[in-house]
């Protein structure tokens, strides 16, 4: 939910909420970033009423209870939360739940990846990727492991792969060969990664072909892409939730590795017996 649908629900239930409820409705259309890391309890605190006023609020509005409505209000302003509001989203989690919360976080964010990817785009992002002179492949920051992971696969099926990095070189100088014929897989997640967004429109300028992996259609990303894939990302503190970037990569990289089955085996047969020659891997009878 974006801001904008959030307020025409409010404008809609507001002539018949009760005085405590508009005086909660008025807080959330001015400070809704606040509102998103406060409990029901310091809510109700905050403007005045009381802590099952504001759950029949967020009831009023047509969410299951509070927590629902919290969800979506901390939706709307995660690409903009700072290191110090992420961890306040999680401040009241007890050490003791940690690991079980972020487990199911991560399973419940590639169930809704599931439900709502788009099959029909991720088959003709691997006819894109398949048909491209070079892939360019770009992550920053928590996303450069996702760039890296895709690199480092496709780099044994494909030998057109080129990952952008942050390093000495600039990433618009990088990418100053990049031609109609290629495509330029962007991945980035809230917060969004600035220069990300200036070489997709860098590269889309050069009428390449834009791949966008983000957390939603809305993204910034998806404005310059030609297609875009979902993968749910919502955030466990200050830590950037990747199970589910990584796990749609993971099919990507599966996908386009069948289309070249014979190549790939053959490439792997000779890369076993290299791996084998030098020592690569610890053998098994090793500690026998």
């Amino acid at each position: 939910m974006n801001k904008q649908d959030l307020v025409q629900r409010i404008n809609e239930k507001y002539p018949k909420m009760s005085k405590g409820q508009k005086i909660i409705a008025e807080f959330i259309l001015n400070d809704y970033d606040k509102a998103a890391f406060m409990t029901a309890l310091k809510l109700g605190d905050k403007v005045g009423v009381s802590e099952s006023t504001v759950v029949r609020f967020a009831m009023a509005l047509g969410y299951d209870g509070y927590p629902e409505l919290q969800k979506s209000l901390q939706e709307m302003v995660r690409n903009k939360l700072t290191t110090i509001q992420r961890i306040e989203m999680t401040s009241e989690l007890s050490q003791s739940m940690v690991l079980r919360s972020v487990l199911k976080a991560d399973i419940n964010n590639i169930r809704m990846t599931i439900d709502e990817i788009n099959t029909d785009i991720f088959d003709e992002i691997v006819d894109m990727i398949y048909a491209s002179r070079r892939v360019y492949i770009m992550g920053l920051r928590s996303s450069a492991p996702l760039a890296q992971f895709l690199a480092y696969y496709l780099n044994y099926i494909l030998d057109n792969v080129r990952i952008v990095t942050s390093g000495v070189n600039d990433v618009i100088e990088q990418l100053i060969y990049i031609q109609p014929d290629d495509v330029l897989i962007g991945i980035s997640f809230p917060r969004y990664s600035r220069r990300i967004v200036e070489a997709m429109d860098f590269a889309k300028k050069r009428n390449a072909k834009i791949i966008a992996i983000t957390d939603s259609l809305l993204s910034p990303l998806a404005s310059y892409a030609d297609h875009s894939l979902v993968a749910k990302s919502d955030i466990a503190s200050f830590v950037d939730s990747l199970v589910a970037p990584f796990s749609v990569l993971n099919a990507l990289i599966v996908s386009i590795g069948l289309r070249k089955r014979d190549e790939v085996s053959e490439h792997f047969k000779e890369l076993e017996r290299i791996w084998d020659e030098y020592d690569v891997y610890i053998k098994k009878d090793m500690n026998e």
